[in-house]
């Protein structure tokens, strides 16, 4: 059952020493545990009453949780380590765990074998390719993405490589 009523908490801005993750919030355990009691780690953040975005729980491996913060973020909210954050979370009821661009959405309906090589894919691989279209503002941007993206899927069998597709994004701009 999801989570619908916001658990609020405040905390501050960590640095993690990890080569992959950078800045973050660490999680109340117990506000962590209602959230994995539901079988999701997906939630809607809010970040000092303003911010909301769609993340995950990510476990620190000493058995605490925590949220990672990007830099755009933490440079929109004036954010620096050490810097207090109030936050509040929700379950994230989307159907992808990120907003789906219209732009993508129109492809993917006027391309049904896109669209089936799409939703053949894991959840996490989903929200990657949603947020490559996603993350510009420019509107025929997201199109040339979405149209890139279906292609590569076609031409590697539905399969992502990562790699490849970012070379193919950069020659489409």
């Amino acid at each position: 059952m999801p989570v619908r009523e916001p658990h609020a908490f405040d905390t501050r801005l960590d640095m993690l020493d990890s080569n992959l993750w950078g800045a973050c919030i660490v999680v109340p355990t117990a506000i962590a545990q209602v959230f994995l009691a539901t079988g999701s780690r997906r939630v809607l953040c809010t970040l000092q009453g303003i911010e909301t975005f769609h993340c995950a729980l990510m476990p620190k491996g000493d058995g605490t949780w925590f949220i990672t913060i990007n830099k755009k973020r933490r440079d929109k909210l004036k954010l620096r380590e050490g810097s207090p954050v109030s936050a509040s979370l929700v379950s994230d009821e989307s159907e992808y765990g990120l907003p789906m661009p219209e732009e993508f959405a129109a492809v993917l309906a006027s391309d049904e074998e896109g669209n089936t090589l799409f939703h053949a894919l894991t959840p996490g691989k989903r929200r990657n390719i949603l947020y490559f279209v996603g993350n510009v503002n420019n509107s025929d941007t997201r199109i040339r993405r979405a149209l890139v993206i279906v292609e590569h899927l076609k031409k590697h069998g539905g399969k992502v490589v990562f790699r490849v597709l970012n070379e193919e994004l950069r020659g489409s701009i």
